[in-house]
């Protein structure tokens, strides 16, 4: 059998005017260019199901071989949300408290952040993401995985972006080490914790700092070759 006797016909990508197309971007872009990483959480519950939908989109990331090298675990629960905030307020004591470079800490500055999290018992979800070092295509299988990090990374993306249309807040929290991910959430040692994400709605009197309002222009970040 050849290898375009597996393949199937592409279906989704209907041709469109170039002023759709530009629309459309547009629209995406207008979207994202709303989007802020926030501290200041509500409590009001997020439902399950919204959580869900978004986590299905973040899963249709492209990835090495197709292995889908990526498991997320969605954290409602009080009390785990508790110890995590426990474990990761340990880690970032330790962080700012000697382990991060003066440099390091210089960056953070405008962030006003330190070793407290209390977002992370506030926030109605928690989202944890493992990236896989073996599995495969389907579930049960265990091979390589290829492009991990890239893999984990295009599907996180996807999460934000997905979490943000929706319409909730988020904000990417990586402590460092983060292997009490692992044990809290009951994961194989074979992952690795990739992202912590925090969702739920923005607090009433939820503040940004200035900084986060500034963003690269489209000179500085990118060169055409034509």
């Amino acid at each position: 059998m050849s290898v375009k006797d597996d393949h199937i016909a592409l279906t989704g990508y209907d041709r469109r005017s170039e002023i759709e197309m530009q629309a459309r971007a547009q629209a995406v872009l207008d979207t994202l260019l709303t989007r802020r990483s926030i501290r200041d959480f509500s409590d009001e519950p997020v439902p399950r199901d919204l959580i869900e939908t978004c986590i299905r989109a973040a899963g249709t990331a492209p990835s090495g071989a197709n292995h889908q090298p990526w498991h997320f675990v969605a954290i409602s629960n009080s009390e785990t949300k508790r110890q995590i905030r426990m474990a990761a307020e340990a880690e970032e004591a330790e962080f700012y408290g000697g382990r991060a470079s003066e440099e390091w800490l210089d960056a953070l500055a405008p962030l006003g952040t330190d070793a407290s999290k209390p977002f992370l018992e506030t926030a109605p979800w928690l989202i944890a993401v493992f990236a896989q070092r073996r599995g495969g295509e389907t579930p049960g299988q265990d091979k390589k995985n290829y492009y991990v990090t890239e893999s984990v990374g295009l599907a996180t993306g996807m999460l934000i972006t997905a979490l943000h249309s929706a319409g909730l807040g988020t904000l990417t929290h990586t402590p460092a080490p983060m292997g009490f991910l692992t044990e809290i959430c009951g994961r194989p040692k074979s992952e690795k914790p990739f992202v912590l994400m925090v969702v739920g709605y923005p607090a009433i009197d939820c503040t940004i700092p200035k900084h986060a309002l500034i963003k690269k222009d489209l000179p500085e970040i990118t060169t055409f070759m034509e």
